[in-house]
Parts: structure tokens; sequence; C-alpha cells
């Protein structure tokens, strides 16, 4: 089974930014910079909580914004674990656009139709 990362977060409160984007920014700058590898596991929301000190509501919203930005992806009861980050570029956009499109409430249908006409 794999370990499970200790993650460095150093958390800024008096910054406008949200501490769950705080928590984003510091992971995917791991990840970016080959500190959390493909296939870290990452820690379970509530250890995060309780190393961070804050609510594990907020580490959850944090790892639910990372997973679907594609960096990360939950296993179940397996865990959470850092994405492999090769050719997910596009994968994010398009996962960032389906996800902005359903809260529009547009249906696929008609989402194609306009990526459709957009296309050059």
């Amino acid at each position: 089974m794999p370990r499970t990362a200790r993650l460095d977060i150093h958390l800024d409160p008096v910054s406008a930014e949200p501490v769950f984007s705080q928590i984003c920014a510091a992971v995917s700058a791991d990840i970016a910079a080959g500190t959390l590898p493909a296939g870290t596991r990452l820690p379970p929301t509530r250890a995060l909580a309780t190393q961070l000190d804050i609510a594990v509501n907020t580490v959850a919203k944090a790892y639910r914004e990372l997973e679907v930005q594609g960096y990360i992806e939950g296993r179940g009861r397996r865990g959470t674990f850092v994405r492999d980050q090769s050719g997910v570029a596009g994968e994010r956009e398009a996962l960032r656009f389906v996800t902005t499109m359903h809260s529009l409430g547009m249906s696929l249908k008609d989402t194609l139709e306009l990526v459709r006409r957009a296309w050059p």
C-alpha cells in the first residue's frame, strides 16, 4: 500500500485568498514541481484538517476543487491520489468547461452544439 505524503502547507490567516484556495495552490504547486509525483497518496481530509487546524469541510472543498481541476483523484476507501499530469491539461480544461456548462443548466446536446458553432 502506498505511503501517505505529509503535506507542507503554510496558510496565511490574513490573506484575502480563501483557505481552501491556499490549499489548492500549495498542492498544485507541489504537483507541478514534482514534489508530489503521480500515485502519491494524500492525507485523509480529517488528518490534514487536524494538521492545519482547520475545518474538515475546508479540506474536503479543496480536494474537490483539485479533483475537478484534474490534479488528484479519489479512489473511495483507498484514499486520494495525485493523478498523472502528463497529457491531462486538455482533460482538465474539458472538465472545467463541462462543470461550468452543467452549472448553467445546459444539456449535453446544447453544449455540443455550442462547441460545434464555436470551433474554427
